[in-house]
């Protein structure tokens, strides 16, 4: 029985698993899987559509198909909020990409009227003046991650929370500075297919889902400091949760 497109690239991806196809190897083409596996040219073709949309390859037009060579970011939830790694000067994106090469770009800072989402997260009235963080994330020159945060601006405005550059510790270690120190974090996460700006920012490859991730910091008193929404490409992180039974 002829095998689905499913089946043909569950057999590569194991291929690619061994060893046989390293980082960066040209995958069979069409005609060759089609060949090896007595399938349909379509059959094949989607064989490898899976494969791209799973992250583990990307198509390089006129050339074919290619395993990808970036090794995933772990995003470790419990341990990258950790008050002992931003409150000594560590920022919270360094803590998830030691020993490659990172880079925050596209950092802009502006205050707008908070959107309704926005004010009820922050516990703010309609319409309060917040200020606005977004930033691109990059590793090994690939963008990864977009970010946009959101801070009350009358706590923030006359801080260095204001200007691109917060800092030592980042956002998180100015609001220490000022009483505001997060001391608990919500995140709730949902996949997505991201918008064509999104995609375009992200560098992503047609049918390439995104996470995003909308987290709320609040201070000792349980105050809301700071709301943040992330879109992850899925095919860059790996994200892991630690849990006490």
């Amino acid at each position: 029985m002829p095998q689905t497109a499913r089946q043909i690239a569950d057999d590569l991806r194991a291929r690619i698993s061994s060893g046989e196809f390293g980082a960066g190897s040209r995958l069979p083409g069409e005609p060759a899987l089609v060949q090896q596996y007595g399938v349909a040219k379509m059959t094949a073709g989607g064989a490898l559509k899976l494969l791209i949309a799973e992250g583990i390859a990307y198509a390089r037009p006129g050339s074919g198909t290619y395993v990808r060579d970036f090794q995933p970011i772990r995003r470790v939830a419990n341990q990258r909020l950790s008050r002992p790694g931003w409150a000594s000067g560590q920022s919270v994106w360094a803590a998830e990409t030691t020993g490659r090469t990172a880079e925050v770009r596209d950092i802009e800072v502006y205050e707008i009227p908070a959107p309704r989402w926005v004010s009820q997260g922050l516990n703010l009235d309609d319409g309060a003046a917040v200020l606005v963080r977004s930033r691109r994330y990059f590793v090994d020159e690939k963008p990864v991650q977009l970010a946009t945060s959101y801070l009350p601006a009358e706590l923030v405005r006359e801080t260095r929370i204001a200007q691109p550059d917060p800092g030592p510790g980042g956002t998180y270690a100015r609001l220490a500075e000022i009483g505001a120190g997060p001391a608990e974090f919500t995140e709730e996460l949902r996949a997505r297919m991201p918008t064509p700006e999104e995609a375009e920012q992200l560098a992503l490859l047609t049918g390439t889902p995104v996470v995003e991730i909308c987290r709320t910091a609040r201070d000792a008193a349980h105050r809301p400091v700071e709301l943040n929404r992330m879109l992850l490409d899925t095919a860059a992180y790996v994200l892991q949760y630690d849990f006490d039974s």
